[in-house]
């Protein structure tokens, strides 16, 4: 794995009886990017992140963080990861720095550095008057940059962020956004949230899942109606091997959405979803649905997980 690659997700399930929360899920983070992972209720973004943060383990596949698979070396894995749930684990009833050393404790920061990592956590979640306070008189706000500071105390490689500004006020919100830019200065940020805004906002790249499984992985400026990619779905009768696709001129990307369906992301400047429409009339793929690829962010979100593909990998296509 590259340097520069600090999560790695290669082909992911995790079965709860019969049931398949997460499908075959693979993707990674680089150094510095901050990813918007999102997917409707149910989605399987939950079960993704207690994976990857070793809380869970997966059916099958492999997660590692810098270069640390999670199950075979988790102590190494999880001193390079930082975790905020939705809930931030806070003790009301502690002071704001007696919380942050005995977690410093818990991440096994030297003691002789454990001054210093709380002093450092405070000044960049914004709590640098905050430390004799208790947590249970903090507004949300401060609560939220508490747990951030928590999961920032070791000097992470990866952050890992679930719903952080849930019930916070606007101002509130535009001090949570900045500081997740600031953390993506030294730390790979995985950002889950339902708040589409706040993605647009603050990432750099987008993850959708759908049933367990990825139905879009593309960085945000591809979105923009002026990008140089853009994009189609297409469903086939009788589907060629994706690579078949790919060969196509113009695709960029091909990636199935369920037995018969494909997102195609191809170059703006070549006609790609005609030659689609020509290779699948000579080759008997049996075209029936072509949909261009909404630009914006919420309608891409809607048009890639609403019921259509609730049945994905199962049954047969719709009739043409």
């Amino acid at each position: 794995m590259s340097t520069d690659t600090l999560v790695q997700v290669e082909g992911i399930s995790r079965y709860y009886g019969e049931h398949c929360a997460v499908d075959k899920l693979s993707f990674s983070v680089r150094r510095g990017e901050v990813l918007g992972f999102l997917g409707p209720n149910g989605a399987g973004k939950t079960t993704t992140m207690q994976i990857l943060c070793g809380v869970l383990a997966a059916t099958s596949g492999t997660a590692s963080i810098a270069g640390y698979d999670i199950v075979a070396q988790p102590f190494e894995a999880k001193r390079r990861l930082g975790f905020l749930p939705e809930q931030p684990p806070l003790y009301r009833e502690a002071l704001v720095d007696e919380y942050l050393h005995y977690c410093a404790t818990l991440r096994r920061v030297p003691r002789a550095r454990r001054r210093a990592a709380v002093a450092n956590a405070r000044e960049r979640c914004g709590l640098a008057d905050a430390g004799g306070r208790l947590i249970g008189n903090l507004s949300k706000g401060y609560q939220q940059r508490v747990g951030v500071a928590q999961a920032i105390i070791h000097a992470p490689e990866v952050v890992i962020l679930d719903e952080p500004t849930v019930g916070l006020d606007p101002n509130q919100i535009l001090e949570i956004r900045r500081l997740i830019g600031e953390l993506s200065e030294d730390h790979s940020v995985i950002l889950s949230t339902h708040i589409l805004p706040e993605v647009q906002s603050t990432c750099d790249r987008v993850l959708i899942i759908n049933n367990g499984r990825r139905v879009l992985d593309q960085p945000l400026a591809d979105l923009r109606s002026d990008s140089a990619l853009s994009g189609i779905s297409i469903a086939l009768q009788q589907p060629p091997p994706p690579g078949e696709l790919e060969s196509l001129e113009g695709v960029r990307e091909v990636v199935p959405l369920d037995r018969y369906r494909f997102r195609v992301t191809y170059r703006r400047d070549v006609d790609t979803p005609v030659a689609v429409s020509r290779a699948a009339a000579e080759k008997g793929w049996g075209l029936y649905e072509l949909i261009p690829q909404a630009d914006s962010l919420e309608e891409t979100f809607v048009q890639l997980t609403r019921g259509e593909y609730l049945d994905a990998g199962s049954g047969d296509p719709a009739a043409p």
